[in-house]
Protein backbone atom coordinates (compact mmCIF):
# COMPACT_ATOMS: atom_id res chain seq x y z
CA UNK A 1 0.00 0.00 0.00
CA UNK A 2 1.20 3.28 -0.94
CA UNK A 3 1.70 6.27 2.13
CA UNK A 4 -0.93 7.82 0.53
CA UNK A 5 -3.22 5.13 0.82
CA UNK A 6 -1.74 4.72 4.12
CA UNK A 7 -2.64 8.43 4.70
CA UNK A 8 -6.35 8.54 3.70
CA UNK A 9 -6.80 5.11 5.82
CA UNK A 10 -5.50 7.32 8.74
CA UNK A 11 -7.48 9.95 8.55
CA UNK A 12 -10.48 8.06 8.40
CA UNK A 13 -10.02 6.12 11.13
CA UNK A 14 -9.69 9.34 13.57
CA UNK A 15 -13.22 10.96 11.59
CA UNK A 16 -16.54 11.33 13.70
CA UNK A 17 -19.38 9.51 11.66
CA UNK A 18 -20.60 12.79 9.91
CA UNK A 19 -17.26 13.37 8.62
CA UNK A 20 -16.46 9.78 7.18
CA UNK A 21 -20.38 10.36 5.57
CA UNK A 22 -18.97 13.41 3.67
CA UNK A 23 -15.83 12.10 2.68
CA UNK A 24 -17.48 8.94 1.16
CA UNK A 25 -19.89 11.51 -0.44
CA UNK A 26 -17.20 13.08 -1.76
CA UNK A 27 -15.46 10.29 -3.20
CA UNK A 28 -18.67 8.47 -4.53
CA UNK A 29 -19.67 12.08 -6.51
CA UNK A 30 -15.97 12.05 -7.93
CA UNK A 31 -15.54 8.62 -8.31
CA UNK A 32 -18.45 6.13 -8.74
CA UNK A 33 -19.47 7.25 -12.35
CA UNK A 34 -15.83 5.89 -13.46
CA UNK A 35 -16.42 2.70 -11.21
CA UNK A 36 -19.42 1.76 -13.92
CA UNK A 37 -16.60 1.10 -16.61
CA UNK A 38 -14.77 -1.38 -14.86
CA UNK A 39 -14.52 -4.65 -16.51
CA UNK A 40 -15.32 -7.72 -14.27
CA UNK A 41 -12.80 -10.95 -13.98
CA UNK A 42 -12.62 -14.33 -13.73
CA UNK A 43 -11.44 -15.12 -10.29
CA UNK A 44 -7.74 -16.56 -10.79
CA UNK A 45 -6.10 -19.50 -8.61
CA UNK A 46 -5.51 -17.25 -5.98
CA UNK A 47 -8.90 -15.98 -5.79
CA UNK A 48 -10.31 -19.53 -5.82
CA UNK A 49 -8.25 -20.04 -3.03
CA UNK A 50 -9.74 -17.73 -0.76
CA UNK A 51 -13.20 -18.36 -1.66
CA UNK A 52 -12.50 -22.06 -0.73
CA UNK A 53 -11.14 -20.69 2.36
CA UNK A 54 -13.84 -18.61 3.41
CA UNK A 55 -16.46 -22.15 2.99
CA UNK A 56 -14.18 -24.66 4.37
CA UNK A 57 -12.02 -22.60 7.15
CA UNK A 58 -13.55 -21.34 10.56
CA UNK A 59 -10.82 -19.38 10.65
CA UNK A 60 -11.97 -17.05 7.71
CA UNK A 61 -14.75 -16.56 10.02
CA UNK A 62 -13.08 -14.87 12.60
CA UNK A 63 -12.85 -11.10 12.99
CA UNK A 64 -10.19 -9.18 15.18
CA UNK A 65 -10.61 -5.97 16.99
CA UNK A 66 -9.56 -2.52 15.90
CA UNK A 67 -7.35 -2.18 18.96
CA UNK A 68 -5.84 -5.41 17.96
CA UNK A 69 -4.03 -4.78 14.56
CA UNK A 70 -0.17 -3.50 14.27
CA UNK A 71 -0.85 -1.03 11.97
CA UNK A 72 2.93 -0.33 11.85
CA UNK A 73 3.73 -3.26 9.47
Amino acid sequence: MTAVKERIIGAVTVMNDDEAERFWNIIVNRFAPSWDNIEEEEPDEFDLQMLKAIETDSDCHKFTLETEIDWEK
